[in-house]
């Protein structure tokens, strides 16, 4: 039944086309966005030789670069898009939380909604890559250094987070809670925020740890990795990717769950219907930032009033840049995800012939 088939292909088309309007034509909604900050920090150099006492490269530093990361990576992607995020987290009033906030500010993001904490360690991720100079197009991951706070998160000082992220779902369009478990996102404000947006009619995006789900309890939707679920199948003992799904979306009652799997596509399960979203990428280049261009991407779409389908599609497309984005170019834009879009459909109507 090959007519069948042109018309799911051509549905598929003309949803992709509808996404690009959507994005070539997105106003500057607003956004809340509650989560946890880290300063990413890259240290680039040469790997030329071991060290002389242990099997490990030395690293002759060549540069070093520093951005927004975590929650304020997925704020550059709302703002990059055109959105208008309103960032609440929390850093510590150290060197890193400087740089921190004023990389926002350079990029034109409110740094209003940060609480700075006096006497508290901002979160550093350092990621050393390195090569040998005569394989400069071999450049590797040799370690990722994690720099945090050992003691827990004030807790007047998250519940002021909460009592200002609360205040600006007055206006907002879409709420996002972007979890490290780090402090800025505690049990009772999240259920605070995500309650408050429920009876607003905001939609609400989660991105949680595994052991942070109680934080999702009534969101629109929440994003995993897949190995997240499979982890989950297992500790449930359940058979299959799609009980597991629903177990979890009937317990914390998602609308729906978006489940990342990189090269291998994405998934959408609801309630009463999965849908899997294949990718088009024999390969990454990288996978840092895919969560968070999937949150923006959801936010840009639920923000407009699209269904969840379309949203998961525009999702999946932001995650196919990000699969194939350049080292350093980890942050969500309107033109490449645009162009994302445009070779899908492309590339569907293509193998249709």
């Amino acid at each position: 039944m090959p007519w069948v088939l042109d018309e799911i292909i051509q549905a598929e088309v003309d949803r992709l086309k509808r996404l690009r309007v959507l994005v070539d034509q997105m106003p500057p909604t607003n956004v809340t966005l509650v989560g946890d900050s880290v300063l990413d920090r890259y240290v680039h150099g040469w790997a030329n030789r071991l060290n002389a006492t242990a099997p490990v490269p030395a690293v002759k530093v060549t540069s070093t670069e520093e951005f927004a990361g975590a929650a304020a990576h997925v704020a550059r992607g709302l703002s990059s898009l055109g959105l208008n995020p309103r960032l609440f987290s929390i850093i510590g009033g150290d060197e890193a939380g400087q740089t921190l906030a004023s990389n926002l500010k350079q990029e034109g993001i409110e740094t209003s909604g940060l609480r700075v904490v006096a006497n508290r360690q901002t979160v550093v991720k350092t990621r050393v890559y390195g090569a040998r100079e005569s394989l400069i197009d071999q450049n590797q991951l040799l370690l990722q250094i994690d720099d945090e706070p050992q003691d827990d998160m004030p807790g007047p000082v998250s519940q002021r987070l909460t009592v200002s992220a609360l205040a600006s779902l007055s206006d907002a369009d879409v709420l996002i809670l972007s979890d490290y478990n780090k402090g800025a996102v505690t049990d009772e404000g999240a259920q605070q925020l995500i309650s408050a947006a429920n009876g607003n009619g905001i939609p609400t995006i989660c991105d949680p740890k595994l052991t942070g789900l109680n934080r999702t309890d009534g969101a629109t939707c929440v994003l995993f990795e897949i190995r997240g679920l499979e982890l989950t199948r297992r500790r449930l003992g359940l058979d299959t990717a799609l009980d597991t799904a629903r177990e979890l979306i009937q317990k914390y009652h998602w609308e729906a769950l978006i489940v990342l799997g990189g090269t291998h596509g994405l998934w959408l399960y609801t309630a009463e219907e999965h849908h899997h979203i294949p990718c088009m990428l024999d390969e990454a280049r990288q996978i840092i930032g895919l969560h968070d261009a999937a949150a923006v991407a959801m936010a840009a779409a639920l923000s407009q009033g699209a269904t969840l389908h379309d949203a998961a599609t525009l999702a999946h497309a932001a995650c196919e840049t990000i699969l194939s984005a350049e080292e350093g170019q980890e942050v969500l834009d309107r033109r490449t995800l645009s162009a994302s879009l445009d070779e899908r459909a492309w590339q569907m109507q293509v193998s249709d012939r």
